[in-house]
């Protein structure tokens, strides 16, 4: 059975997320979310960081998504779910906000959103994740998406070389108000080690 707790230090990207880290293979981990859009809400991520489904090798697709499948299925026993979201968002026109490939599971009940609502949210920026970090160290950027909106539409030169450069800043701004925060390291370590727990218990489950 593959080891549920990591072996050494993981990063998402460039951010340290060992102690979030719920389930673990020999190329993939599992972890919870900064910021979820609804309770059991987790990723899924290729150890080794990189940013594109296409820079994966075969047996790391492989791994992947078994890993997708595995933790999918005790998400949905121990949230008594009716169904799920599993998404990817492949680049970051298509509303990747960090760098390192990472599958979205989102338990689902019925009546939980209107129709459709948790693609708008995933697109969202409060579910920018990368921004979540910065938000988490203190640090406040634009949005990815807001900055690839802006990128996609401006015109060549001067205006795109300088969104281009806007989103590998660290600048800081303000964070607006009423918007979720981040949780902290305590409150994501718990739920970590409880479905550590949960994967142990029911992983082998089918």
């Amino acid at each position: 059975m593959p080891p549920t707790t990591p072996i050494k230090a993981l990063t998402f990207s460039i951010f340290p997320i060992t102690n979030q880290v719920f389930y673990c293979t020999a190329l993939s981990f599992a972890i919870v979310n900064l910021k979820p859009l609804l309770p059991g809400h987790v990723l899924v991520c290729p150890q080794r960081v990189v940013p594109r489904i296409h820079d994966l090798r075969p047996d790391e697709i492989s791994d992947l998504f078994l890993a997708v499948q595995k933790v999918s299925r005790v998400l949905e026993k121990v949230y008594s779910a009716e169904g799920l979201n599993i998404a990817i968002q492949d680049g970051a026109v298509a509303g990747q906000s960090v760098p390192h490939v990472h599958a979205h599971i989102i338990p689902r009940h019925r009546a939980d959103l209107p129709e459709d609502e948790i693609y708008r949210l995933l697109e969202s920026d409060d579910a920018d994740i990368c921004r979540a970090y910065r938000q988490h160290e203190g640090i406040d950027t634009p949005s990815t998406g807001m900055l690839a909106k802006g990128l996609a539409q401006s015109k060549i030169g001067a205006d795109a070389n300088l969104l281009r450069e806007q989103l590998h800043k660290k600048n800081k701004f303000p964070v607006p108000s009423g918007e979720r925060q981040p949780r902290t390291q305590e409150e994501m370590q718990k739920e970590a080690e409880w479905l550590a727990e949960k994967m142990e218990e029911f992983g082998d489950v089918e």
